[in-house]
């Protein structure tokens, strides 16, 4: 067998194979004897039917299957051997006259060849580093909310300043339909929440969506409008009264400090500060990260330039589902992949360039660490290590969680290379400062 490679150009390649009768004769009569074997046709007797009437009932059907073996297997020994990095799978160039009858073969198949690049971590950029802090605001806020959620709750029929009101905010118009409760303190605007003052259950009040909170993004919660419309909403919203209530502060004593934290573990409010502190910037601290990691990735999308085997790709993509598609079809789906194809060629040249690589051990730690958080979340705080090592057994045995857990270790060593080589600069902000940030407020 002999194969050969001609390069189109730097990404697309043709690979010919040239299969002679020496390659697949020898694995056709050995087929064709079995056949023979255990061929049960009228008028012989098991085992003695003619190889003539073998060949002509089976033959060309063998012949194309080994042949078809042969190929593949020597086809993806040469991409292994030659150490080619391909894209998709080597498409075979359909030939209208090809004849079976022959018994030498000449195959030729099209390869689409992953690009040369190199990535550069440590280019100038425009990436910031978040680290979120919970201020003062923030903390006080939490002890109210927690002192009102410790409280005792007292309906009221009438509504006066600071009660907590279930409303149910309408727009026909906007799809806008949803009960809720709220403080009249989460409204922005003093006017607005004056409004509601001296209403009854049953009243319905008219209010603008036009700086109603002092974030525009609350609208989602408390209207439940999609994220696209919420920046400079300006409409009208009906506002029913569906109940009214109040609430008499749980004090800060003891008794609640244990209860919030286990008996004598907290025993003054700014020790509960310094707890809601840790607990909160532990949350940040993951969602900042997320941030980073994802404006690492436009980063490296944006200032990483290399060029696909497109037209390759598109026509491979025509074929390579369960259900073919056509050529507009694939071009479309192209377009859809083309981002993530190119971050997984960049990502895989990142782990090959820095030896990023999970073992089993990191798989094992990781997990371990993932089950003791969640027993934790579900008063189970000191597990026995027999307890985990079973637990993770189970969790690793599923190939499925193997591969999820895998993804989430990679993506852990990746932010801490990003960490390393990215030179970003740092910020500390608030936590609204940094949905702000977010949303490019």
């Amino acid at each position: 067998m002999n194969i050969t490679r001609t390069n189109v150009d730097a990404l697309n390649a043709v690979v010919t194979v040239a299969v002679s009768k020496n390659d697949y004769a020898s694995k056709v009569e050995k087929v064709l004897a079995d056949y023979r074997k255990n061929a049960s046709i009228p008028g012989f007797r098991k085992g003695a039917v003619p190889m003539s009437i073998i060949q002509k009932q089976y033959g060309k059907a063998v012949l194309l299957d080994e042949v078809n073996k042969v190929l593949q297997e020597n086809l993806n020994n040469y991409l292994v051997e030659e150490k080619l990095d391909i894209l998709g799978n080597p498409l075979p160039k359909v030939t209208e006259d090809f004849d079976w009858n022959k018994e030498d073969f000449t195959f030729d198949f099209e390869l689409g060849l992953a690009p040369e690049f190199s990535v550069d971590l440590s280019a100038k950029n425009n990436i910031t580093a978040f680290k979120i802090i919970a201020d003062d605001k923030m903390l006080n806020d939490q002890v109210e909310r927690i002192q009102k959620q410790y409280g005792k709750l007292i309906s009221k029929d009438t509504v006066e300043e600071g009660d907590d009101l279930n409303v149910t905010f309408e727009n026909e118009a906007n799809g806008i339909n949803n009960t809720t409760s709220i403080s009249l303190d989460a409204f922005k605007d003093k006017k607005t929440a004056k409004k509601f003052v001296g209403k009854k259950v049953g009243d319905v009040v008219e209010i603008s969506t036009k700086g109603l909170f002092d974030d525009d993004h609350k609208l989602m919660d408390y209207l439940k409008v999609d994220h696209d419309l919420v920046h400079g909403l300006d409409i009208e919203v009906l506002a029913k009264i569906e109940g009214i209530t109040t609430s008499e502060k749980a004090e800060l004593n003891q008794e609640l400090f244990d209860k919030l934290f286990g008996e004598g573990n907290v025993t003054s409010v700014d020790e509960v500060k310094a707890k809601i502190k840790e607990d909160a910037e532990k949350q940040f601290a993951q969602q900042a990260d997320q941030k980073f990691l994802n404006d690492v990735t436009d980063f490296l999308l944006e200032n990483t330039k290399f060029d696909l085997p497109a037209e390759f790709l598109i026509k491979w993509l025509q074929n390579a589902g369960e259900k073919p598609l056509t050529e507009e079809e694939a071009r479309e789906e192209f377009a859809k992949s083309e981002r993530g194809l190119r971050y997984q060629l960049i990502e895989g040249k990142i782990m090959t360039e820095n030896n990023l690589q999970i073992t089993f051990d990191d798989l094992k730690a990781f997990t371990s660490e993932l089950i003791k958080k969640q027993m934790a979340q579900f008063g189970q705080m000191n597990p026995t290590q027999e307890d985990i090592d079973g637990i993770v057994a189970r969790v690793l045995s599923n190939q499925d969680e193997v591969k999820r857990l895998s993804e989430q270790v990679m993506s852990e060593k990746m932010l801490g290379l990003f960490k390393d080589k990215v030179k970003a600069k740092s910020k500390e902000v608030s936590y609204e400062q940094f949905v702000k940030e977010m949303y490019g407020e």
